[in-house]
């Protein structure tokens, strides 16, 4: 009788394969597009598998910035995450090659970059235990500041948000005359509000959603740099998943994503429109202020190649975009 049913339970397994929950955290707040593309992502993953694969999805940095959301997929408290190139660099280093100030400054730019060199990445990633589902552009990067800033002098006296943890940067920041405050995203409004900082690089879409622009009420006009996103899993729970599902589920994450990143084309624009009526001022800056913010991004580009930036990755960026 008691091998009978252990005979029954192994077949009930095999017939009826128990639910894989995957637990997703992300520091794009409750209702903003990204939180709702995820959303919508898991609800087919769940209608395509049949209810197999259920998303849990933890917005707003609940679990904690990107680094902590990547030692946590590491020890299996958390399986996967919607993050920027600055989570996936703490897996791999090169995707750090999306950092360099001022050098995109067009859709153009970044799909030559991503073109070229993310097959590797997704290589790299998988080595380190990650599988990447998606990785893409997001948005641009703005410089808010609760003081006027128009040239590379006002930056240096301003007290401006670095990620906490990353030494390296604020190091360099540091060597190059500037005053980084290493804090965790999620610390950004509060210390905004106590005056620890006083100036962000951050996309208008955020500044809006998180309602940082009311404090920081001064944006550069200037493209500091773009936001890429992407979505990785671990593999241990990728790999629980039947592999017959694999290839549905990338599709849809990757056409939900691309549907999101069609109509958020106009998202900054619209989102500066709004931040304006209530008393964002943006500063536009003539050739000549461009003319030294370029020369101090090439002025400082030697404290992050080789540094920050791995040195074959910093030249191929530098080639693919000229």
């Amino acid at each position: 009788m008691k091998n009978i049913l252990i005979i029954y339970l192994l077949f009930s397994s095999l017939l009826y394969p128990r639910k894989v929950i995957v637990k997703m955290a992300t520091l794009a707040p409750e209702g903003t597009d990204w939180h709702g593309m995820l959303m919508e992502m898991g609800q087919e993953w769940r209608e395509i598998t049949k209810n197999k694969v259920q998303l849990r999805i933890y917005p707003g940095g609940v679990v904690g910035d990107e680094r902590d959301m990547v030692r946590k997929m590491r020890i299996g408290q958390i399986h996967a995450a919607g993050m920027t190139a600055e989570g996936l660099s703490e897996i791999t280093p090169e995707f750090s090659g999306y950092f360099m100030p001022l050098v995109y400054q067009d859709s153009k730019d970044v799909m030559k970059v991503t073109e070229a060199l993310i097959p590797d990445f997704e290589k790299k990633l998988e080595e380190k235990g990650f599988k990447l589902l998606y990785f893409g552009e997001l948005t641009w990067v703005y410089w808010f500041s609760v003081h006027t800033i128009k040239t590379p002098e006002d930056l240096k006296s301003s007290k401006f948000f670095t990620w906490a943890g990353d030494f390296k940067w604020e190091q360099v920041y540091k060597k190059a005359g500037y005053n980084p405050v290493p804090l965790a995203s999620t610390d950004i409004l509060s210390s905004l509000q106590t005056g620890l900082i006083n100036t962000i690089p951050m996309p208008p879409i955020y500044a809006l959603a998180q309602q940082t622009f009311g404090i920081a009420n001064n944006m550069l006009d200037l493209k500091w740099g773009v936001l890429m996103a992407g979505i990785v899993v671990d593999l241990r729970t990728w790999n629980r998943i039947p592999k017959k599902y694999h290839e549905d589920l990338i599709n849809i994450t990757k056409t939900i994503q691309n549907r999101y990143k069609n109509s958020n084309n106009n998202a900054d624009a619209q989102s500066i429109e709004v931040m304006k009526q209530y008393g964002l001022t943006v500063h536009s800056i003539d050739e000549e202020d461009r003319k030294l913010w370029q020369e101090e991004v090439n002025r400082v580009s030697k404290y992050l190649r080789g540094n920050i930036i791995p040195e074959t990755i910093y030249d191929k960026v530098l080639k693919l975009t000229e």
